[in-house]
């Protein structure tokens, strides 16, 4: 007898994988898709309003905070954030029974959002690609065929969607006044949506995209425009020492952003059949519903305030 014969068939490269694979997820939930949202009062726009000020104030004062005591501590709430959003996307598009590999994607988002506070833009995006890879693996070792590059492409595109442009939050907290600048962008991105709410609970009578968002009205934009301009001249001109027209254009520019994110992701939940992404933060639905426009909006203000107002 051969020692070929004698000894037992090794396994092979892609079974080691695969069954590293299965003991790390064995030890994790699968998402669940999202409940809907239990019925309470709501005002004219569809909101629990004291609730939604109530949380949006913790939140604000949270994240406040991390960036002026504890800059690191801002990094580590990203973190969470973007992992906790990522659970609830791969939750809602079980719908349509697209599976997202949601592990490599956390371990993904941890090396984009570290990588982008300790390394830039350039490492931010190395780790996406990395990130993109590795989902791209993990989900073809469960097999091919059109599923598997479905599953795939779904991951891929959460990976791009969530935690890299959040990571542009953090390019802008690299910056000099890097707490101020990432302040001023949470705060143009806030006004959007207050002065949007405020403005079509008034004044809101035409429809801007009735097939995908029924209560968001050209007036309302118009309320939106008003406010985040002014939030923006004030945080450029007055507490980073830019020129007002920067502050302008900052606001202009969150406007068109923050707006463009809302309608994306409620042109994502309509597809879906979903009134929220998920039911944690009252008054506001998941915390993907709450960063809708704020990923969106990351680069646009990146961008400006690197330019206009960086050093």
């Amino acid at each position: 007898m051969t020692d070929e014969a004698a000894s037992p068939e090794r396994p092979s490269a892609v079974q080691r994988l695969r069954e590293a694979r299965d003991r790390a997820r064995s030890s994790l939930v699968e998402p669940a898709p999202p409940r809907p949202r239990d019925p309470r009062p709501t005002g004219r726009a569809g909101r629990d309003l004291p609730a939604a000020i109530g949380v949006g104030l913790a939140l604000l004062a949270v994240v406040g905070l991390s960036l002026f005591v504890r800059r690191e501590a801002f990094v580590v709430l990203v973190v969470v954030a973007a992992c906790a959003a990522l659970w609830e996307l791969a939750g809602a598009v079980t719908q349509r029974s697209i599976r997202i590999p949601v592990l490599p994607l956390w371990v993904g988002t941890v090396g984009i959002i570290v990588s982008a506070w300790v390394a830039g833009a350039e490492a931010m995006l190395m780790a996406f690609t990395l990130t993109a890879g590795g989902v791209f693996v993990w989900r073809v070792l469960d097999g091919g065929g059109r599923q598997a590059v479905r599953d795939a492409a779904a991951g891929i595109f959460a990976a791009a969607y969530v935690p890299y442009l959040a990571g542009f939050a953090i390019l802008l907290l690299r910056l000099e006044d890097g707490a101020w600048m990432v302040l001023t962008f949470l705060l143009v991105t806030i006004a959007n949506d207050v002065g949007g709410y405020a403005a079509g609970v008034l004044f809101g009578r035409t429809p801007m995209a009735p097939s995908i968002s029924p209560k968001k009205s050209w007036e309302g934009m118009g309320g939106s425009l008003v406010l985040t301009v002014a939030v923006g001249v004030v945080m450029v001109a007055v507490v980073l020492d830019g020129e007002w027209w920067a502050g302008v254009v900052l606001g202009v520019a969150a406007v068109a952003a923050a707006t463009t994110g809302d309608l994306a992701e409620s042109l994502l939940k309509r597809d879906l059949g979903l009134k929220d992404m998920g039911a944690l933060l009252p008054g506001h639905g998941g915390i993907m519903d709450r960063l809708d426009s704020l990923l969106v909006c990351a680069p646009v203000c990146y961008l400006i305030l690197r330019t206009t107002a960086g050093q």
